[in-house]
């Protein structure tokens, strides 16, 4: 006869082995994983450490102004200073921070919106989903930037609003590719299995269709960070983003870009860097897409 503590040994016991198989799959892949990927995941690390340790490895203050504006790449600023006479190394590290954290932020609210409101569609084809795909329709149709242009212009350049028209207008296209994944799954058997049953929609959704539809979600989260990535750091650019003193990359081009004219390469540094996170976050999602796939490589 089994016992009330034997079962729980064994359950204990499981959890564990479970566990331990997971880590060893993911091991697996990544040992496997092509040199591009692991360039890609090296420089994703880099940059998470030091967006979240940035007060530790500036040298200075994020603001901090000293008297030299401009000044030449030296032991006192490893970077020069900038034309406010701010120390560049500073400001980049720290605009990593900020530039990377804002699109993170944004770009989790917009898979937020759009996956809630492309599985809702999913699974109600009726006036829903009509009303939802013509809505999409026509913010589809007017081109990110100069709508975002025009409403920050309009309800001012905060970093919340920023935040929040970038992944409104953003949803939209993560509206357009989980209802296209989720129709194929809405029709299952198990799904309607899922309501015959009774199950709630919030459960439908959350046991039966999302783990369905992941792999292609999540990559398409990487792909979705990267233009709103670029997007942030367009706006900045163009003086409606991320407002002063706070650090950030697309700001730094613009304010540095007449040192182009006197051969000084700092502004290129962030753009540099904008470009290094882009390429290695692609790199990233090229292999995952790889492997969810099933394709297989020839050899």
């Amino acid at each position: 006869m089994t016992t009330v503590e034997d079962r729980q040994l064994r359950t204990d016991g499981a959890l564990p082995k479970a566990r331990r198989t997971r880590l060893s799959l993911l091991w697996r892949a990544l040992r496997t994983a092509p040199l591009s990927a692991w360039f890609g995941m090296i420089v994703i690390a880099a940059y998470m450490v030091l967006a979240i340790f940035a007060p530790w490895l500036a040298p200075y203050g994020e603001a901090q102004i000293f008297p030299e504006p401009y000044a030449p790449w030296g032991a006192q600023f490893v970077l020069g200073t900038d034309q406010l006479g701010r120390d560049m190394l500073t400001r980049l590290i720290y605009g990593a921070r900020n530039t990377i954290g804002i699109a993170v932020i944004t770009t989790l609210l917009s898979f937020a919106v759009g996956m809630a409101l492309g599985l809702l569609a999913a699974i109600y084809r009726s006036w829903i989903d009509q009303l939802l795909s013509r809505a999409v329709d026509v913010l589809m149709s007017i081109p990110l930037l100069i709508f975002a242009l025009m409403l920050l212009s309009t309800f001012g350049s905060s970093v919340l609003n920023l935040i929040i028209i970038i992944a409104l207008l953003d949803s939209t296209r993560v509206f357009r590719l989980s209802r296209a994944v989720a129709l194929n799954v809405v029709v299952m058997d198990f799904v309607e299995a899922a309501r015959l049953r009774g199950e709630r929609l919030g459960w439908i959704m959350r046991r039966e269709i999302l783990p369905n539809v992941m792999p292609p979600l999540i990559a398409e989260f990487g792909l979705r960070f990267c233009f709103v990535f670029l997007t942030v750091a367009a706006l900045s650019f163009l003086g409606v983003g991320i407002q002063p003193p706070t650090a950030d990359w697309g700001s730094m081009v613009r304010e540095n870009a007449t040192l182009i004219t006197y051969g000084d390469i700092t502004p290129l540094l962030p753009a540099g860097a904008i470009a290094l996170l882009t390429v290695a976050v692609n790199f990233v999602v090229d292999w995952f897409l790889h492997r969810t796939s099933g394709l297989k490589d020839e050899h």
